[in-house]
């Protein structure tokens, strides 16, 4: 784990996304694209400070094809992606390592993901844990609602619509015996 070396954007079906790695090849965070590069540059830079565009190595360059193909509509919960969780806080990993649990296709809320968590009343702090994922679609947040379904917040460019953008290229279900998202 250490400091990112390098970044790059990459193309998508929902635009041009960002991604940052460290010198062992580990993901530091990705950008759900910005309306124009520079956004999506500098809100990942936030997270990783202001490293140099380049060539990615080959080990991120396939979790870029996987995220393209996710971004698609593939299913793949990229839970063998190694994320760099170098400075973020405990309980957000906790939160990021449930959502990357939750299968492709299916949502829970954010109530639901804090009792996991084991505590009940913490799914506002659930949602801000999300609301300031550095990995998404790694850590596939949009798969949080609301209570009773609704979509609740999303922090990337184009908000709820984003989200439910992503739940539809997945074909998100609400439960297991019910009609996909979009049904």
């Amino acid at each position: 784990m250490g400091a990112a070396v390098g970044c790059c954007l990459f193309d998508t079906e929902v635009g041009r996304c960002g991604i940052a790695w460290t010198a062992g090849g580990s993901v530091q965070a990705v950008q759900l694209p910005e309306t124009r590069d520079e956004g999506t540059l500098a809100r990942m830079r936030r997270r990783c400070g202001d490293v140099p565009v380049g060539d990615p190595p080959q080990a991120v360059s396939a979790v870029i094809g996987r995220v393209q193909l996710v971004l698609q509509g593939e299913r793949d919960a990229m839970l063998d992606v190694a994320l760099d969780y170098e400075g973020v806080p405990p309980f957000h990993q906790r939160v990021y390592e449930a959502a990357r649990a939750i299968p492709p296709g299916r949502v829970k809320t954010y109530g639901e993901l804090a009792r996991e968590l084991g505590d009940a009343g913490a799914s506002r702090a659930v949602g801000q844990a999300l609301g300031h994922n550095p990995f998404a679609p790694v850590v596939p947040c949009h798969r949080i609602l609301a209570a009773h379904g609704a979509s609740g917040g999303f922090s990337a460019e184009g908000g709820a619509r984003t989200k439910l953008k992503m739940l539809e290229l997945e074909r998100a279900v609400l439960s297991p015996q019910g009609p996909g998202l979009f049904d």
